[in-house]
């Protein structure tokens, strides 16, 4: 008996072949980052890209943001067709960014329109970390300047969710300037008594942290966001110091005071509306508000 379970003549446990493997088609499973669960995208699709096991926020698209957050048929998008030139004939930008159009079926790193929360109208933007990292250029940054002051001209409440790795570098200055270009429109949306909700998602860095993202009236991240200007490894040799393991996340800025509340993609939609219905009470809908 012993022989034969040791007998060349039979095989218990064979490699299969190359022919024999079949490929996983890609974007089926998603992988955790956070708690490594492996999971059907389409799933995962269904609870709003958060993972059940550890609540991590995966990453989600400009649109699907959108569909989440807006009315459903409500939004109307602005200045669809604007696409980045290259000021500084900077190698192979202009070849990326087709990539990138042809890739995310964006024309660029931000989308802009209007729509209702709850029939509350309003003006949003949300920017779309595949394309160029979410980086601001010139477009980006002009897109959200128009976006606002189309809320100053219909006196809208401003919201934009942020997602990126800072200025753009292939437009150099041209991007720089677009942290004073939308400060100074933000600033112009203040005086007007106008309310502006800024929403941090994972990365919310470099010039975008600096500039628009962190001047809201009502500042919110999504949990575990990576929030910040220069990156840990820099701040650390600067300083000859180590920081601690939260640094930078939007729970430690929440609690150094930096931001008003953490908030869970879930509840996104109704925060949003809570706070709308408060400053704007003459479009209240709701029943019990």
């Amino acid at each position: 008996m012993i022989r034969d379970i040791f007998s060349k003549k039979k095989k218990y446990a064979t490699i299969p072949s190359e022919q024999a493997k079949q490929e996983v088609p890609e974007g089926l499973m998603t992988k955790c980052p956070k708690c490594k669960t492996i999971l059907y995208t389409k799933e995962l699709k269904k609870i709003n890209m958060v993972c059940e096991g550890c609540s991590h926020h995966h990453s989600i698209t400009a649109y699907e943001r959108i569909g989440l957050t807006l009315d459903e048929g409500s939004f109307v998008e602005f200045d669809q067709d604007m696409i980045a030139k290259d000021p500084l004939n900077f190698p192979s930008y202009l070849e990326k960014s087709k990539l990138d159009r042809e890739k995310t079926n964006l024309n660029e790193a931000v989308v802009t329109g209007e729509g209702t929360i709850y029939s509350i109208p309003t003006v949003i933007g949300v920017m779309d970390s595949r394309f160029r990292m979410g980086s601001m250029g010139s477009v980006v940054g002009e897109k959200i300047a128009r976006a606002i002051e189309r809320a100053i001209e219909g006196e809208k409440p401003f919201i934009l969710f942020s997602a990126s790795g800072g200025a753009r570098m292939q437009e150099g200055v041209f991007s720089l300037m677009q942290m004073a270009k939308t400060s100074a429109a933000l600033n112009q949306l203040h005086e007007n008594g106008q309310l502006f909700i800024s929403i941090m998602t994972h990365p919310t860095t470099g010039g975008v942290s600096a500039s628009f993202a962190s001047l809201g009236d009502i500042n919110l991240a999504e949990p575990g966001a990576l929030i910040g200007f220069a990156g840990r490894r820099i701040i650390e040799q600067t300083i000859r110091q180590k920081l601690p393991d939260d640094f930078q996340t939007a729970e430690f800025l929440l609690e150094h005071g930096q931001l008003d509340k953490v908030v869970s993609r879930h509840e996104m939609k109704e925060t949003l509306g809570n706070i709308l219905e408060i400053h704007y009470p003459h479009f209240q809908t709701r029943e019990g508000i």
